[in-house]
């Protein structure tokens, strides 16, 4: 039985062993980018490294054998591997969050289960409540299909959201339930023009039972186990991710675009480098500039959250607001800083061997997601005007 290495404790140890283990998959990644676009899933050489150097437990509890990073950390981590290759990023920010649920809220018996033999499971999730959970004597019937399931191809365990029938006034309870992999039913839909090495096929359920120890009440729940990072509540657990593949991508369009520069030549009667046109240092200038400006604000915002949950406190609606829209704020500036990238590219950033395309695919295919659409700004600015409904997330 495999046997994890715990990490460190202190906060700039862990780092650097986090860090490390990014470099010790670089190469494996790289080389299966290819391939994950062509087989629209992770090749089993990119998911096994990801899984044998230990950052899938990024988020999973200490106790556990896991990282527990604090939300810094986790932004340097998920932004270097999505600069190597944004769709082992996506996976990673996917499959770490699904797991660091799994490993605090899952109770002991349900845990030793999941947890077989103290090895990290391959997991996989999708949070929004699109299953139906009918209560019955000793847990709940399921049905329900969740679209987007990065990484389900190589799970083993599962994590879900979905809402209970009662007949009760007001919001229904909403749950996360956990099943096994192998007992839904994974649609091969993934055909899509962004993200395709992630394997983000829908996947469903007809009448599935989930015993009450395989599901707990998304907003009420106590952890079982770990410390500040399961307080965060939602969405502080996941908008750090979202910033994170963000700013890898367009740092990556940014190296691409930097390296061609200095070598084609554009112009018909007075060609020149691209890289000594001013026009391109200017934007290349500029870019550079956003990222790092929109990183900043990122990391404010993420101590001040980290600060919170280590104070016992659950950040506050208006900071998670405020966390949601950083993401959507950041996400925009990489898809602008990738767009312009692609174009300084000229016609060779069309082809598919260059990076520059997947860049601009995969940067616009992340700002699809719902948890960086323009409603985190509407939100953010009702808490700014200080109006009595505002919510953090609709």
């Amino acid at each position: 039985m495999l046997q994890m290495t715990a990490f460190p404790t202190d906060r700039a140890e862990k780092r650097r062993v986090l860090m490390d283990a990014v470099e010790s998959v670089r190469d494996v990644l790289e080389a299966g980018a290819t391939e994950a676009e062509e087989i629209g899933t992770l090749p089993q050489s990119s998911v096994d490294a990801l899984y044998d150097s230990g950052l899938f437990r990024l988020k999973m509890p200490h106790v556990l054998s896991g990282a527990e990073a604090d939300l810094v950390t986790q932004l340097d981590v998920l932004e270097e591997v999505s600069r190597i290759e944004p769709s082992a990023g996506w996976c990673l920010m996917i499959g770490s969050a699904s797991l660091g649920g799994l490993g605090a809220f899952l109770p002991d018996d349900a845990l030793e289960e999941v947890f077989a033999g103290g090895r990290a499971p391959r997991t996989a999730g999708v949070a929004a409540p699109l299953g139906v959970a009918v209560p019955v004597d000793g847990g709940y019937h399921l049905k329900g299909r969740w679209p987007f399931g990065s990484g389900v191809r190589h799970s083993e365990w599962l994590s879900a959201g979905a809402r209970v029938v009662t007949e009760g006034p007001g919001y229904p309870r909403l749950l996360r339930v956990v099943m096994p992999t192998h007992k839904v039913k994974i649609h091969d839909n993934w055909q899509v023009m962004g993200l395709r090495g992630t394997g983000s096929c829908d996947f469903s359920v007809e009448d599935l039972f989930v015993p009450d120890n395989f599901a707990w009440d998304a907003t009420s729940t106590e952890p079982k186990r770990g410390g500040p990072l399961y307080r965060l509540g939602r969405p502080a657990f996941v908008t750090n991710e979202h910033s994170a593949f963000a700013l890898g991508v367009g740092r990556r369009a940014l190296d691409a675009v930097k390296e061609l520069a200095a070598t084609r030549v554009r112009g018909y009667n007075s060609p020149n480098l691209v890289a000594d046109r001013p026009a391109f240092q200017r934007a290349l200038g500029e870019s550079d500039l956003r990222l790092r400006a929109a990183r900043a604000l990122n990391v404010e915002i993420l101590e001040e959250a980290w600060e919170s949950v280590c104070n016992g406190q659950t950040p506050e609606p208006q900071l998670q607001a405020q966390m949601r829209s950083c993401a959507a704020y950041t996400t925009e500036v990489a898809v602008d800083v990738v767009s312009q990238a692609f174009r300084y590219g000229g016609g060779s950033a069309m082809f598919l061997s260059n990076i520059l395309q997947q860049c601009f695919r995969d940067i616009n295919a992340g700002a699809q997601h719902q948890m960086v659409s323009d409603r985190a700004y509407e939100n953010h600015g009702q808490f700014l005007l200080g109006l009595p409904d505002a919510r953090v997330m609709e």
